[in-house]
């Protein structure tokens, strides 16, 4: 073969100029993969399929029945989620059937108290404080307090720190001082 001879390649140049094709990869990640997963659980003696995602909401449902407040919270969001999915459905289809639940409140220090009431945070006082008290009295749970207590080992209490919270804690005599 002569040097002149033309060759399919030329010197210097690629013969795959675009390159190897990119491998696609699938739209799918890590959490959809295990999501879609299926577990047998049994209730009330009757087995039944339930992808993961349902068995951990069931779960949670069960541990907010129970009295958990984080899943409390979960639930709440869960209730909140399917409403706003709900509110959307509605406005696309023609005929409402359910109105959209829209939570308002009043900037009012009296709202604390009901939060902490409604969390189980706080019971009402017991104690008659005459015709003419305005204020809405309440007294802590010794649960909140003594998670209170155990997070502040650190610091020694005084005299006067220990009779203020026993004044305030709804059942004071069942704290652990240690």
């Amino acid at each position: 073969m002569s040097s002149t001879a033309s060759t399919r390649f030329a010197k210097g140049q690629s013969g795959n100029p675009k390159g190897r094709p990119k491998k696609r990869r699938p739209d799918v990640s890590a959490f959809n993969i295990i999501f879609d997963k299926t577990l047998t659980v049994t209730q009330n003696g009757v087995e039944r399929e339930l992808t993961v995602d349902e068995a951990l909401q069931l779960q949670t449902y069960q541990a907010a029945l129970k009295g958990s407040r984080m899943s409390v919270r979960a639930v709440l969001k869960m209730i909140e989620k399917r409403e706003r999915w709900l509110a959307e459905k509605e406005s696309k289809s023609t005929s409402p059937k359910v109105r959209p639940y829209e939570w308002k409140h009043k900037e009012d220090p009296t709202n604390a108290h009901e939060a902490m009431r409604v969390l189980e945070i706080v019971v009402p006082d017991p104690r008659d404080f005459g015709p003419n008290d305005e204020y809405d009295r309440v007294k802590l749970q010794p649960w909140a307090v003594q998670a209170a207590l155990d997070r502040g080992r650190r610091r020694t209490l005084e005299e006067k720190d220990i009779a203020d919270i026993k004044r305030c804690t709804h059942m004071p005599e069942t704290l652990k001082w240690r």
